[in-house]
């Protein structure tokens, strides 16, 4: 009886355990894949032509995301069912459609992550692109494989999230922008450009980022 209570104990504290590590997974996931490559890519041409009044695109991205992500997260969690079945449920055959355009959405926001994890590669180390893409893959491939897969993920997701934010910190430290101006600008703009506003938007809200935090779950 003992031993029940035991095995009990431990099973229970390792499902706990596991549900940590992917709650914060999913809270990094959500964080980090606004900011890959072809986001970081936009935000430059973008800062280019706008100014620091592209702070204020930034802004409504986040409001966006912020009520989109609260509710697919609270939509999914609830039912415990995905979000195909659930978008099958309120109207017959549209759930077909939604899992194929996240999954084409993110077979092409995996292309551009490993290209640009080959970019990063070739700057950090001069690595030639080709080798960068195909090392990149291969870690992707190892972590998937791994019979861990999950918790593997789970932590590399944190452990890569927490440095490239600290990347970023670090470089906006080296640049130091016109804060004052940027902060201005973007609760008050001089101009505002709804393209590219929506253009942002469709980068950091996509159904890809927002379903597979809240699948993680």
């Amino acid at each position: 009886m003992d031993e029940e209570r035991i095995n009990m104990s431990l099973l229970k504290s390792s499902f706990l355990s596991d549900r940590q590590w992917a709650i914060v997974a999913s809270i990094f996931m959500m964080a980090t894949s606004a900011m890959g490559p072809g986001f970081l890519t936009q935000t430059a041409v973008f800062t280019v032509k706008l100014g620091a009044a592209f702070g204020f695109a930034i802004l409504i991205s986040i409001l966006i995301d912020y009520v989109v992500q609260q509710n697919i997260w609270r939509v999914v969690t609830l039912t415990q069912m995905r979000a195909s079945d659930i978008a099958n449920k309120a109207l017959p055959g549209s759930g077909y459609l939604l899992a194929f355009l996240v999954i084409l959405g993110g077979f092409f926001f995996s292309v551009g992550n490993i290209a640009g994890a080959a970019l990063g590669l070739n700057a950090l180390f001069g690595l030639d692109t080709k080798w960068g893409g195909i090392l990149s893959g291969a870690l992707a491939i190892l972590i998937f494989a791994s019979k861990k897969a999950t918790l593997a993920m789970d932590k590399s997701m944190i452990v890569l999230g927490l440095l490239k934010i600290l990347l970023i910190i670090i470089v906006a430290v080296i640049v130091m922008p016109p804060v004052g101006q940027a902060v201005q600008q973007t609760f008050a703009p001089d101009q505002i450009d709804f393209a590219i506003i929506t253009t942002i938007v469709g980068g950091t809200v996509g159904g890809y980022i927002c379903y597979a935090g809240a699948h993680r779950l």
